[in-house]
């Protein structure tokens, strides 16, 4: 299933993909949609003779969700990307968060803030949690898996490395772009999909890497994060990205307004932003 959450004039919507339509699956999101009982099998069974539709042209995306209780982010977790940063292959995950102000739709205009001369790209795989889950074991942690979408982890370089800390430059307000579907593992290859990422700016790659190369893969970090702190519902893990970032290149390049930039994931979908001055 490819599952999303929609805006429409009468608030957001918890959608399925259906063709040509988004059949309305009586939530208002899909973090509301994940933490019911049985969720699966409501959107599963949801149609379009007997449940509202709204038209996929020109439908206009929020995050999958809009409101997660937590977003955790993973870095350095593609062989390539830590090489191109000149740094030693990790043994644990390097973990930060995120804040559900960050987020921002998939299709959605990214503003460059005035305050940076160093905005960069970043795919990312994220996990979506369908189920609370603390300390999972890899069944649980497998189980709890909802699905998959894409992240764009917009990041203020110039902000990010002030410190050896990451946080403040990666948090600015309704910079990652994240959707536009929750797609469930069945329709993936599993919880351990091996997918192509790619990120373009106007066209031209700059991203290209495969998830099945991912260090610490998708079921290992649920079990690891949950080890921490309780997963909820709607929870996003963000897995990292690969090799081809602005801030590696020399010289270096950076997002500008005006630029296009499209971060994909095979089988999933993608993000598409024009970046704007503030």
């Amino acid at each position: 299933m490819k599952l999303a959450t929609l805006r429409t004039a009468d608030g957001t919507r918890a959608v399925r993909l259906d063709g040509e339509v988004l059949v309305d699956l009586g939530h208002t999101d899909l973090g509301e949609l994940f933490a019911t009982e049985g969720w699966q099998a409501t959107a599963a069974t949801a149609n379009s003779t007997t449940h509202p539709v709204h038209p996929v042209s020109g439908a206009d995306f929020a995050p999958v969700v809009p409101n997660p209780s937590k977003v955790v982010c993973v870095g350095h977790n593609y062989t390539n990307h830590i090489k191109e940063m000149g740094r030693d292959l990790p043994s644990h995950p390097t973990l930060f968060p995120k804040f559900a102000e960050t987020l921002t739709g998939a299709n959605d205009p990214v503003v460059k803030p005035a305050e940076t001369e160093a905005l960069d790209w970043e795919v990312e795989l994220a996990v979506v949690i369908g189920q609370k889950v603390r300390r999972a074991d890899e069944r649980q942690a497998a189980d709890a898996i909802a699905g998959f979408t894409v992240m764009n982890d917009i990041s203020l370089r110039d902000w990010q490395f002030r410190t050896i800390e990451w946080t403040q430059g990666k948090i600015w307000e309704a910079t990652t772009p994240v959707g536009p579907y929750v797609v469930t593992p069945d329709e993936v290859g599993g919880v351990r999909p091996a997918l192509e990422v790619t990120t373009t700016v106007d066209g031209q790659v700059m991203q290209r890497d495969d998830t099945g190369t991912l260090l610490f893969d998708p079921v290992f970090l649920v079990q690891y994060v949950s080890t921490a702190i309780t997963l909820n519902p709607g929870d996003i893990i963000a897995t990292g990205t690969p090799a081809g970032v602005g801030n590696a290149r020399d010289p270096k390049v950076f997002l500008a307004p005006g630029q296009r930039v499209v971060t994909e994931i095979a089988g999933i979908g993608a993000c598409v932003n024009e970046v704007v001055a503030a």
